[in-house]
């Protein structure tokens, strides 16, 4: 997968930088003449769609100011860069300069579906018996007798053709769907003189775009206003020197980041007629890859499909062998008819087809149906799964690395801007707004802003962990704001401001006064931030903002409210065997009583600062990390070196929580990153496996809930397939070697197949997570995915089947009284009838592998109960009407509920192993998790 990406990021780079020389060579000899045509005109615009797309695409300077820079462009595609787009223009803009979306590689057709179904080998195979058999028996036994063997494989072949094809468009369909959902990226622009948030679906030509740290510039532009812009190309260029964009350089590309700094642009190019969209053209989407189990089950399958063939191989022989001895034996070795010719051939139609039952092609597709079941019902519950691997990934989840300030916390949520409706709202970051929403309470007028000029803003640096700004001031000179973590922004103050506005020296009594004011709010789970100010005379625009020397205005206490519900999360984590880490940038003292609060912190748990943590050494971190709850103060890099330590050292599936661009290298890093869609930024989102789209831990545990269902699901499902299995090749195998027949023939099998294969998976793969899930640990890295409990099941219930059928291929005629010339059918017939009731009933028992009642919740999985009730009804239609086609005669009452109490008895079986102790003692076998404590227990009374 890694080398197909480097792959199409190569041709990106080589499509650019060949594109590139050429716009320049043109430029070079002579410029494009753009006629205005009619329709752009009486649209009353001045530019033609394809010269102003042309000029950030070929970052054409001349050009840019031939036509007044971004100003001018404003004018001639009739807009205000004060005031944006009208929201009643949208759709004439659409319709002169496009749409904002990319010309997507077509669906494939159902038709297409059916295609790839039919390119199966071993269908393949029977296809062609089935024609020989048509024809042969055609032969032999005249029209339309000798037809009907050869039919009955052709329409179990076009049923299972149809059935497959029908599942895997259906999920192709819903795929795209969710595909496009991943792609909609938010954006904020300026329309009807209002700031507000769009889908990056909507946004048109001659938006205003707000741009800022981690965001994906959205479309071309060109730049109208900002502070530090700077812009990451690598996407296009392959250059990893981030481009600083200002007036002298200022366009930009759709599909770059925003590495730092904000700004605003002008849109001037969308969808197709963008750099990026004109290079998505000539290149075609990778597919998703197999997740991890979808490769494990593979493995298993191929495993499966060899002892298989073996079986098929050694049937054949057996039955061969036997034809050819009674042949000999009764003198007519040398005297061959087409009878002869349609037994063998029907001996390899059924060696075939014991190959196509033992091939579990059900598997992926279980694997599929599952995820695909799971990530739709997430959809529903604000988490949208990015890869399909984090799904199941989700489930085996040991330990959970949040950030505090938003799954775990409540946040309103910079700028003050008037609304529709005449209201002052606050957008921007949750800390800015509390701060200018306090500001505004307390009497500050919003307009006090517009009085000074913004010189220059250092963005928050998680460094730093402070942010400045310098502003010019009306009166001459200038002053830097700070803002910041409390005791980073104090030990930059030398002087503080009193309540009567002057400023005096700060004294060391008064500095640990105030640092007793700031552990005083930390201690009650308040967040800290200091604002301090400095000025300054005269300081250039290329200087950095100073550091030193400033006046604190003042200490702020933030009171985040705890989500509802994320106490209730945490401790369904803990009872899962779920370790939830905190990991923050903030005070020690907040992030303790903050963890406190959630649960998260406990008696014997640990609270360490990041300087102390990344200063310890690898020994010392392996005895701390198993202890450790919360981690303040922390850099970027560490909580990427306790994930890091957490997978490599303590083998721990790790899924770690962020929202910011410097949470990226942690989020790629962990076995499951999930982003926050509400604050995370861009960045973090595309690092991410799931966007936990509500911003809300109590949706994190709903993943991890999922995950853990479509594990068990598989499991479900393979503990189910692998009993049909051994039943269809041994009663097969067992009866050709005895008798010299199969009781079950090519189409029998074929349905039997379907039942077990397609129907069996859609019937297993989507049932609903159940509470009890979140009562066991999780699935360790190592873990064989076939327990032994799942062989326990299976072998108990094979043996049961086995020794019943059996009993009655070779003593049926007597146990059952049956006589006359149709007494083989007839007992052949119940002999399938009872094999595929076994099978039935055994897939109720697969709901549940350990506890005894299995019917718990089954009447409201509506799936499941429509397709036990297809099965059934399709088993009644394939002995009483379709007798031709599948070899059966009709069946007594007697014969009928007799096949179905011999399917029934499995459920009483099932209960009988289930009371058999198949795990290692509780206390003496289990190893203890690396956390401490034990795992929960697991067994019919926990599950």
């Amino acid at each position: 997968m890694l080398e197909a990406m480097g792959g199409h990021a190569e041709k990106i780079r080589v499509a650019l930088y060949v594109q590139k020389a050429a716009l320049h060579f043109i430029e070079a000899g002579h410029r494009i003449e753009y006629n205005l045509s009619e329709e752009v005109r009486q649209a009353g615009y001045e530019i033609e769609p394809d010269e102003l797309a042309s000029l950030a695409r070929a970052h054409d300077m001349m050009g840019l100011e031939s036509n007044g820079g971004a100003e001018g462009l404003a004018g001639k595609v009739r807009v205000s860069l004060d005031q944006g787009v009208k929201t009643s223009e949208v759709h004439l803009r659409q319709s002169i300069y496009g749409l904002n979306q990319y010309v997507e590689k077509p669906s494939e057709t159902f038709w297409l579906f059916i295609w790839e179904a039919l390119q199966d080998l071993t269908l393949i195979i029977l296809m062609v018996c089935a024609a020989v058999s048509i024809g042969v028996g055609i032969a032999t036994e005249g029209w339309p007798k000798g037809m009907y063997d050869g039919l009955g494989i052709l329409l179990s072949i076009f049923l299972i053709v149809m059935v497959t094809a029908t599942s895997d468009y259906k999920q192709s369909l819903q795929f795209k769907d969710l595909d496009k959902e991943k792609k909609n990226i938010i954006v904020q622009v300026t329309r009807d003189g209002f700031r507000q948030k769009i889908s990056i679906y909507d946004l048109v030509v001659g938006d205003i775009v707000h741009l800022s740290i981690g965001d994906h510039v959205p479309a071309d532009g060109v730049f109208i206003s900002g502070h530090s812009l700077s812009i990451d190309e690598s996407s296009l260029s392959g250059e990893s020197e981030p481009v600083k964009i200002n007036k002298q350089r200022p366009f930009l590309l759709s599909g770059t980041k925003v590495q730092d700094g904000s700004g605003k642009m002008l849109v001037t190019s969308v969808g197709m007629r963008t750099e990026w969209g004109r290079l998505m053209v000539t290149l075609s989407e990778g597919g998703e890859d197999e997740t991890p189990l979808q490769v494990k089950l593979n493995g298993v399958a191929t495993i499966i499909g060899k002892i298989g063939l073996a079986f098929a191989v050694m049937t054949f022989l057996v039955l061969m062998g036997r034809f050819l001895v009674q042949k000999a034996l009764n003198g007519n070795i040398t005297n061959w008819s087409f009878n002869d010719a349609v037994t063998i051939l029907n001996y390899f139609a059924i060696a075939v087809t014991i190959i196509v039952v033992a091939v579990p092609e059900g598997l992926p597709l279980a694997v599929t149906l599952s995820l695909a079941f799971a990530m739709k019902k997430l959809m529903n519950s604000k988490a949208l799964v990015r890869h399909l691997s984090a799904c199941e990934t989700m489930g085996s989840a040991s330990c959970i690395c949040t950030d505090k300030t938003e799954s775990i916390f409540q946040n309103t949520g910079s700028e003050v801007v008037k609304g529709k409706d005449g209201k002052v709202s606050v957008l921007g970051t949750p800390t800015e707004t509390a701060i200018l929403e306090f500001g505004l309470h307390l009497g500050g007028e919003s307009s006090h802003y517009k009085e000074s000029e913004i010189v220059k803003i250092e963005p928050f640096n998680s460094v730093k962990k402070k942010m400045s700004v310098l502003v010019s001031l009306p009166s001459g000179g200038f002053r830097a704001f700070c803002k910041g973590a409390s005791e980073i922004v104090l030990g930059l103050c030398d002087r503080f401001v009193k309540a009567n506005g002057e400023s005096v020296s700060l004294s060391a009594e008064q500095r640990k006064s105030i640092t007793d004011v700031i552990n005083g709010f930390a201690c009650e789970a308040l967040r800290t931030l200091c604002i301090a100010f400095k000025d300054i005379e005269n300081i250039s625009k290329d200087d950095d903002i100073p550091d030193s020397n400033y006046t604190l205005i003042t200490v702020i206490g933030i009171k985040d409210p705890v989500r509802p519900g994320v106490k209730d999360a945490v401790r369904t984590c803990l009872a899962a065997g779920i370790t939830v880490r905190m990991v923050t940038g903030d005070n020690i003292n907040t992030a303790k009583a903050i963890a406190k609060e959630c649960g998260i912190l406990t008696d014997d748990g640990l609270a360490i600062e990041g300087p102390d943590f990344r200063n310890k050494s690898p020994q010392e971190m392996q005895q701390l990390i198993p202890k450790l709850q919360v981690m303040a103060r922390s850099l970027p890099l560490d909580k990427h070196t306790l994930v890091s330590q957490l997978r490599n050292t303590f083998k721990e599936v790790v899924a770690v929580t962020g929202d910011g661009t410097n949470d990226a290298p942690a989020l790629h890093e962990a076995d499951i990153g999930l982003a926050m869609g509400i604050a995370g930024t861009e960045v973090a989102k595309e690092n991410a496996d799931v966007i936990i789209m509500d911003d809300n831990f109590s949706t994190i545990v709903n993943v991890a809930r999922w995950g853990r269902s479509v594990y068990i699901n598989i499991q479900k499902f393979v503990q189910f397939q692998l009993t049909v299995n051994i039943v269809a090749l041994m009663i097969n195998f067992v009866s050709a070697c005895i008798s010299g027949s199969a009781p079950l023939t090519a189409v029998q099998l074929l349905w039997v197949n379907m039942i077990m294969d397609t129907l069996g998976a859609l019937a297993l793969a989507t049932e609903a997570p159940t509470d009890g899930l979140m009562k066991r640990p999780p699935v360790g890295r190592s873990a064989n995915f076939i327990t032994r409990t799942m062989w326990r099941n299976i072998i108990g219930q094979s043996i049961y089947q086995l020794a019943v059928l059996l009993v009655f291929t070779f003593r049926g005629k007597q146990l059952l009284k049956l006589t006359g010339s149709d007494a083989a059918k007839t007992l052949n017939t119940f002999i399938f009838n009872a094999f595929v009731f076994c099978q039935i009933f055994n897939e109720v028992n697969s709901r549940d592998m350990e506890k005894i009642n299995v019917f718990q919740d089954m009447f409201s999985n509506w799936i499941f109960i429509i397709i036990v009730v297809s099965s059934v009804t399709f088993q009644a239609i394939m002995v009483e009407l379709l007798c031709t086609f599948a070899g059966t005669v009709p069946l007594s009452w007697e014969l009928w509920l007799l096949s179905v109490l011999i399917g029934a008895l499995s459920l009483i079986i099932s209960v009988l192993l289930k009371c058999i102790p198949v795990e290692p003692t509780k206390r003496s076998a289990i190893a203890k998790h690396p956390d401490g404590y034990e795992p929960l227990p697991s067994g019919p009374d926990q599950a």
